[in-house]
């Protein structure tokens, strides 16, 4: 045969294989619940603009999180993002049994991420078997859809109610029913609305049901209840099916959001339910084109899928909105954003969904004059980030936290994540529009914010860094050295767009005084002395930052700060940095044992959502799902953002880890592969000595780069 035809043959069957694994192992896109009286996290199903919990309770909501529609929580308080009115109050009675956990069986749960579905089985007094599916739906971000399948087992009786649930933090509430002839269809709708606690977002709901067949009830209305109901009989055999599809807008996103909530119904119940679920299953298979595959740890390619699942489901490209550490699952460090942003979430989001990433970015561009007045205010030049941030972009930190007054590192994030957004995507247009005016003003805050020493070094006094525990110390190791970053990150797009750059950008840069201890341990700050630390510190120097590349430094490092961190306290984070960098030196038992560290202990069944501490139970954590995805993606399979582009470094997998392949980065859409042994790629053998790295980057399966 030949050798050209053979090539495309060995690609087609490589490129087959990778789909055909895909679609086959379908309990890798799966986590399950299926004891219904042991501990239970719920695991929110979020569109980037609505997040919803349910809970283990048949058809129970916990709650509606709003992202990024603030109100003050109290008065004289900072502001706390809303829950939402939740228009999914379903309840089900058999022959007037209320269906709860109390009178139910062979109760299931599954998140199936594939096709972002909440699904929910069981059998009901061994009357009715019952399928319930939760989604928030992609296409319609402001709305969610709860699908029900009755079967009934015996002649039954079906009373079907759904309520609003408005909750206390609103000042005043109204619940009405009202019914609506749409172009000649009649629907009948129950809809609410509220004014927030401090009366700065008005908040709007609106619900119906839904039937599949031919045959449509009237609901009626309660008045005494506030409930829009149903009631009919189902012979044993027969099936009900129904949906209830509910949106939520507030005045943050829309002007008039009343009508906006009900003109979404109306169009959600004109599209109907199976165009609605594939229109929701076609944009969540276009974000998993980008995805991480594991061959051989079938328990962390659920697990890595999952923190990959709640990142997407956080954020939207063109929304121009961020994600606060816990995403849309709860009202958790009130919902602001912070750090955990761009050194957490961001990097895996800026290689497998560029467009969100740009997202998250253009959420600091459009706060950057709150952010200069901060500047001004503190006697600073250029801009300043606040480290808690909410719709106004000011400082939203409790003043209680001396974070908000100290924790300044937060702007040189901002500046490290714009650098490597044009790393990875080269748009010149964007550096020179928005980029580099960014960097600029960040550059001139760091700048003014050093103090030059009596030697000619530069310090930072009186910051708190990434160690929390330690506030208003100087030359802080991970403040330092970010600060020195961005100074040259600023430098660089300057000569980028061919701009004049102030040789004390440089300068400084150069000066910062990264500290050291007699036996050349790095130092975390100027007085440190052993203490506890909160989470890493010193180690960003190494990774993520890339300021400390000597790997016997690092190792000093390491041996140094990994045990006087907080086991308590302290954030998952710490060890998926350790597992990145041991993965890098080539250490594979050292790198799992990071990896397990960094999650194990915060892991909270039944489905594997993750809290921030292991003493914590406030899921989900998304920067800790950031972290995770960064000890695969950087550590295991060595990505790595450079100027030049995404390169492959020489790293290696557990032991027991067959393979990793990433497709879907950048955005060119590239598959990266991290192994051991022989690759094959377009009729291209590969191989590695044994107990070496093998990283193999196929280019779009039209080319092969090979590192290590």
């Amino acid at each position: 045969m030949n050798l050209r035809w053979l090539g495309i043959a060995l690609s087609c069957i490589f490129s087959w294989n990778i789909m055909k694994a895909s679609v086959e192992n379908d309990a890798l896109w799966q986590v399950r619940a299926t004891d219904l009286h042991a501990p239970y996290a719920s695991a929110p199903m979020a569109s980037g603009c609505i997040g919803i919990l349910p809970d283990k309770e048949p058809f129970r909501i916990g709650q509606v999180v709003l992202n990024h529609v603030f109100d003050a929580a109290a008065p004289g308080v900072v502001s706390r993002v809303m829950k939402g009115i939740n228009p999914f109050g379903i309840q089900m009675k058999i022959d007037g049994m209320i269906i709860d956990t109390t009178c139910i069986k062979a109760w299931e749960q599954t998140v199936d991420m594939r096709q972002a579905v909440h699904r929910t089985t069981f059998e009901a007094g061994r009357k009715v078997q019952v399928v319930s599916e939760l989604r928030a739906l992609r296409n319609l971000p402001y709305a969610g859809l709860v699908s029900v399948q009755v079967k009934a087992l015996t002649d039954v009786v079906l009373e079907i109610r759904n309520s609003m649930n408005v909750p206390d933090d609103y000042a005043a509430d109204t619940v009405r029913y009202r019914e609506l002839d749409a172009d000649g269809t009649r629907l009948y709708l129950l809809e609410a609305e509220a004014v927030s606690a401090r009366k700065y977002r008005q908040v709007a709901a609106a619900s119906t049901f839904m039937f599949d067949g031919a045959e449509h009830w009237k609901p009626s209305f309660d008045k005494a209840t506030g409930e829009l109901l149903f009631m009919l009989s189902l012979k044993k055999g027969e099936t009900l099916s129904f949906s209830l599809v509910g949106s939520i807008c507030s005045s943050q996103d829309f002007t008039d959001p009343y009508n906006e909530a009900e003109r979404q119904v109306v169009y959600a119940v004109h599209e109907g339910k199976a165009q609605l679920i594939q229109a929701h299953e076609r944009l969540w298979n276009t974000l998993w084109q980008s995805d991480i595959r594991i061959e051989g740890d079938d328990d962390a390619q659920r697990l890595v899928r999952f923190a990959l699942f709640n990142l997407y489901a956080s954020c939207r490209a063109g929304s121009r909105l961020s994600i606060p550490p816990m995403g849309l699952s709860s009202q958790g460090y009130n919902g602001h954003i912070f750090w955990d942003t761009e050194l957490w979430m961001y990097p895996p989001m800026l290689l497998l969904q560029p467009d969100m990433a740009r997202s998250m970015l253009d959420y600091r561009a459009d706060r950057k004059e709150p952010a200069r007045r901060k500047a001004m205010a503190y006697g600073y030049k250029g801009t300043m980030y606040p480290w808690e941030s909410d719709d106004t972009g000011e400082e939203a930190t409790p003043t209680f936290a001396l974070t908000g007054a100290f924790e300044h590192h937060i702007t040189a994030d901002v500046g490290i994540a714009c650098w490597n957004y044009y790393c990875v995507t080269r748009d010149s247009v964007w550096l020179k529009r928005e980029g580099f005016p960014l960097l600029k003003k960040i550059a001139e805050f760091w700048v003014s914010r050093s103090v030059c020493n009596a030697d000619g070094s530069y310090s930072i006094v009186g910051v708190t860094g990434a160690d929390e525990y330690a506030n208003g110390v100087t030359d802080n190791a991970f403040t330092n050295a970010s600060a020195s970053l961005v100074l040259d990150y600023a430098s660089r797009a300057g000569w980028v767009c061919g701009e004049q750059v102030p040789s004390v950008w440089g300068k400084v840069s150069r000066g910062l005084r990264i500290l050291q201890f007699e036996d050349g341990v790095t130092r975390e700050h100027a007085t440190y002395q052993g203490e506890t630390i909160k989470q890493a510190d010193v180690n960003l120097l190494a990774y993520p930052l890339g300021k400390i590349t000597d790997v016997r430094q690092q190792q000093k490092d390491l041996a140094y700060y990994a045990e006087r961190i907080d086991q308590r306290d302290g954030p998952m984070m710490s060890y998926a940095v350790f597992c990145v960098q041991y993965a890098r030196m080539g250490n594979a038992a050292k790198a799992y044992e990071m990896f397990c560290r960094c999650y194990q202990p915060n892991w909270r069944p039944p489905f594997g959502v993750l809290s921030e501490t292991p003493s914590s139970n406030n899921p989900y954590f998304m920067t800790g799902a950031g972290g995770l995805l960064q000890a695969v993606l950087n550590g295991f399979c060595g990505l790595q953002v450079t100027e030049e582009g995404i390169i492959q470094l020489p790293s290696v997998l557990p032991l027991h880890w067959k393979k990793v392949t990433v497709t879907g980065v950048g955005v060119e859409k590239k598959v990266y592969v991290s192994s051991k042994g022989a690759y094959l790629c377009i009729g291209k053998y590969i191989t590695v000595p044994d107990g070496m790295p093998g990283c193999v980057a196929i280019r779009s399966c039209a080319g092969l780069r090979y590192r290590g």
